[in-house]
């Protein structure tokens, strides 16, 4: 019995058995939240191959700095050459409208397209909005990945807590039209919906 728990907390066996169940469903929407390096990104790329390939990455970061080339660099490496890449900062609903329908996609991160609308000035309703109505209506599977930023200490300035606040209320909405979600708790996935 031992050996069976012990086994059943190893992250390969349990991101392996997860995603199955969760590409499971009317209309295959599956949200992935969780903080910074817990193991989200994996999971949602294990959620979009348990469909045939072709699978197609939506990457929403830019490499402003050698870290975030490095992270980018990290998620290539683990994709083999069934995936397709749409490098997509700010146009996400117009990336995921040009994905053939039925094909799986996975958008990562919410958050950091998010952060490029805000930054850029836009009308951040109206892209969220945009995303909503091109989810709804898109046809095949497709796993959204963002981070939870809500957990943490109050920051110290406004134009953090707005964003704070405004991925809180984007994770809602995602969240509420979605069919899944799942939290990723220290690389263990934790069904939500």
């Amino acid at each position: 019995m031992l050996v069976a728990r012990l086994a059943a907390r190893s992250q390969p066996a349990i991101v392996a058995r997860m995603p199955v169940e969760e590409a499971r469903g009317p209309r295959e929407l599956t949200f992935v939240l969780g903080g910074a390096r817990s193991g989200k990104s994996r999971h949602a790329e294990a959620v979009v191959a348990a469909f045939p390939a072709p699978w197609f990455y939506i990457a929403t970061g830019e490499p402003h700095d050698n870290e975030m080339a490095a992270r980018i660099a990290e998620h290539r490496a683990r994709r083999g050459p069934e995936w397709q890449t749409i490098e997509a900062p700010r146009n996400l609903a117009g990336a995921l409208a040009a994905v053939p329908a039925g094909g799986a996609v996975l958008v990562d991160c919410l958050t950091l397209w998010l952060a490029n609308v805000m930054l850029a000035g836009a009308d951040v309703e109206a892209d969220i909005a945009l995303l909503e109505r091109t989810l709804f209506e898109r046809k095949g599977p497709v796993v959204l990945v963002a981070n939870e930023v809500g957990l943490g200490i109050v920051p110290d300035n406004a134009l953090a807590r707005r964003f704070r606040d405004t991925a809180g209320r984007l994770n809602q909405r995602l969240a509420a039209l979605a069919d899944r979600v799942v939290l990723l708790v220290a690389g263990i996935p934790v069904k939500v919906k």
